[in-house]
């Protein structure tokens, strides 16, 4: 069994996405590989997860007033 990688990041974090964001299916109001956050868009982490399969920390990022999108620790960095 994998150890969790413990989180670098903390609930309530605002942060900054260091990519585009396109929808990965998990939208379904929105097109496959729509744009939802563009790079350097600013947000706060509202929860803080773990992917099941691998061990790694899964960040719940909200961008603007109802957009929160699943976010990798590659995919934003705290300001």
């Amino acid at each position: 069994m994998i150890e969790p990688r413990l989180p670098r990041y903390q609930w309530g974090q605002r942060v900054k996405a260091l990519v585009n964001l396109h929808n990965d299916g998990s939208f379904p109001d929105a097109p496959l590989e729509a744009l939802l956050v563009n790079l350097g868009d600013v947000g706060e982490i509202v929860q803080v997860g773990t992917h099941t399969e691998e061990n790694f920390p899964v960040y719940l990022v909200e961008f603007g007033e109802r957009l929160v999108v699943g976010c990798l620790e590659e995919e934003i960095i705290p300001l």
